[in-house]
C-alpha cells in the first residue's frame, strides 16, 4: 500500500495594499449632494499590487461608483518602510481586508467644487 500523502495547505501569497482611489459622479453613487468626486482610502488584498487595483476598480463599479484613478501606496511593510505612521484601527482593517480577502473602504472624503482637478 502507498502511504496516504496529505496535501499540506500552501502559504498565502496575499498581501493588503493600501490604495487611493478618485471617483467621479455617477447618478446612485451615493455621494453627498454637491460633491463633484471623492477620494476612498481602500485596503485591498491581492497577490500584487496590480491584482489588489483591479479588484478594487471592480467592486467600486459593481456598487455604482465611478473610478477615475488610483495610487497605490504599498503594502503594510512598505508603508512602515517609508516612515508611515500607522494607527491600531488602520492595522486592523488591514488585518480583515486579508482575511476575508476583501477590499474594504476605510475612509471617504468627498469633493466640492475644484479640488478635484488638482
Amino acid at each position: 500500500m502507498a502511504p496516504c500523502m496529505e496535501k499540506q495547505k500552501k502559504p498565502s501569497r496575499q498581501q493588503v495594499y493600501t490604495l487611493l482611489v478618485q471617483i467621479g459622479r455617477k447618478e446612485g453613487d451615493g455621494l453627498p449632494e454637491g460633491a463633484t468626486g471623492a477620494a476612498l482610502m481602500c485596503f485591498a488584498s491581492g497577490v500584487d499590487e496590480a491584482e489588489a487595483v483591479r479588484e478594487t476598480v471592480a467592486i467600486l463599479k459593481q456598487a455604482d461608483t465611478a473610478p477615475l484613478d488610483v495610487t497605490g501606496y504599498g503594502t503594510l511593510a512598505e508603508r512602515e518602510a517609508q516612515g508611515h505612521d500607522i494607527d491600531p484601527d488602520e492595522r486592523a482593517l488591514m488585518q480583515r481586508a486579508l482575511d476575508e480577502n476583501a477590499v474594504i473602504v476605510a475612509q471617504m472624503t468627498p469633493f466640492y467644487g475644484d479640488e478635484a482637478q488638482a
